[in-house]
């Protein structure tokens, strides 16, 4: 095994009371003030993290920044080191979508948590996710070793289909996959913007209105136009290259407050906006979300000055960032502010299907998977650089994560093989920890 990765971890150097103690004091600082804003939802969100240990690995992006920013890197070097990075890369974050071209992928999703580190840390992060849903599978170690070893040489396998080629637009989708990837494009593809319309919106004087349920709330006259603000702000964030030349298109309709949202989003104000669409059928209306941008994690554990320097605000970091990862985004991306503080605005897609990991249960089923998994991963990274449209990444990721694994291929699979098998080990008593100390109400938030 390789030495740096299992035996300098911060976890290793605790006692139990003292990594207590830690996972109290990163909690409380990534979200005590989310926290104070709405005890309700990170309720919600530490039962659900208390559920099992991956769900409590969803949950705390900031507990392993705390720890890997803390470790030496022996594979990264000043570039390589310095990439954007999807940030919280699990085996759950990873989906279809419609790109700007009309395309339906298969790709990695959620880029709330993206900014710019080092490679490994999402080959880190994935790598302990696998090894956890191994475990809950009752898979033998020796099987999660091998699948996280392959995953991480189909990654290189891509970075070298990167290097050969000069076509950087590799994607999955229904032509060139099969399988449970293929399985969840199809399901995408049958999925009509007409039903969530109806799921989420009633007729009203022959127009669309959202429902009134428990998940929305209606605005007052002030915050309903500090909203139509943002929103008038958010068409300026579209690139033109982007942007529908149909003068109907943007004309909003209703706009509701908007609770319910999963593990990363709890205590995060958020708006669902109805807006016309291509025409005045009903049937073509779209439906996007204004969310506030998280701070992403990685930040508070590295030096930040210049990247915070680059953004006004964090839905621009977000969305800037999605922009550099993903080849095609989703055409209605963009950013906005709202009393200082940035937001993020996507379209809510019917289009949307989350890989189906309750099926897998056997070592050959998942890595068939996990083969494109890995080379989805090496896409990201490898679409964020000179080609794309920041430039705070300027040189060719491809080559600079090539010059630090030449001749140690094998060094950086068993390195990270490694760390993701003992860092799932310690997530797992990170979490029975978690679960005692929420109960004993030493989570900033009661347990009851």
């Amino acid at each position: 095994m390789y030495p740096v990765a299992l035996g300098m971890l911060r976890g290793m150097r605790h006692s139990p009371s003292d990594r207590t103690d830690l996972i109290v004091s990163v909690l409380d600082d990534a979200f005590a003030p989310l926290m104070e804003a709405d005890p309700v939802a990170f309720r919600r969100k530490y039962r659900t993290m208390a559920t099992d240990p991956h769900a409590f690995y969803r949950g705390t992006a900031c507990l392993f920044y705390a720890d890997v920013t803390a470790e030496e890197d022996p594979f990264c070097d000043e570039r390589s080191g310095r990439i954007w990075v999807h940030g919280d890369l699990h085996v759950e974050n990873f989906g279809t979508y419609l790109n700007s071209d009309g395309r339906l992928v298969f790709d990695i999703n959620d880029f709330d948590e993206a900014y710019l580190g080092r490679f490994t840390w999402d080959l880190q992060r994935f790598a302990a996710s696998l090894a956890l849903v191994g475990w809950q599978k009752a898979l033998p170690e020796q099987d999660v070793r091998r699948l996280v070893g392959r995953y991480l040489r189909a990654y290189l396998a891509q970075v070298d289909e990167y290097r050969r080629s000069e076509d950087d637009d590799f994607a999955l989708h229904l032509d060139n996959t099969d399988g449970p990837i293929h399985a969840a494009l199809v399901v995408a593809r049958q999925e009509r913007r007409a039903d969530l319309l109806d799921s989420l919106t009633v007729l009203e004087g022959g127009t669309r209105v959202f429902r009134h349920d428990d998940s929305v709330r209606r605005l007052g006259k002030r915050e309903r136009a500090r909203v139509v603000a943002a929103f008038e702000g958010y068409l300026d964030s579209i690139p033109s290259t982007k942007r529908f030349d149909r003068a109907l298109f943007y004309e909003l309709r209703d706009v509701v407050g908007k609770t319910g949202f999963g593990i990363g989003s709890a205590g995060l104000p958020a708006y669902n906006l109805l807006v016309e669409g291509f025409s005045q059928a009903l049937d073509n209306d779209v439906v996007l979300s204004m969310k506030q941008a998280n701070v992403p994690a990685v930040s508070r554990f590295v030096d930040s000055a210049a990247v915070e320097r680059y953004f006004d605000h964090e839905g621009q970091r977000t969305v800037v960032s999605q922009r550099a990862l993903q080849v095609h985004t989703d055409p209605l991306l963009g950013h906005t502010e709202m009393e200082g503080v940035g937001y993020v605005v996507s379209e809510l897609s019917p289009y949307e299907v989350d890989l189906d990991w309750s099926n897998l249960t056997e070592p050959d089923e998942i890595a068939a998977v996990i083969d494109l998994l890995g080379r989805a991963t090496a896409k990201i990274h490898c679409a964020s650089d000179e080609d794309s449209d920041q430039d705070l990444v300027d040189f060719q990721v491809e080559d600079a994560i090539a010059e630090c694994v030449h001749r140690r291929r094998k060094e950086l699979v068993a390195w990270v093989t490694d760390f993701g098998m003992t860092y799932a080990e310690q997530v797992r008593e990170d979490h029975s920890r978690f679960v005692t100390a929420f109960r004993e109400g030493r989570i900033g938030v009661s347990a009851t």
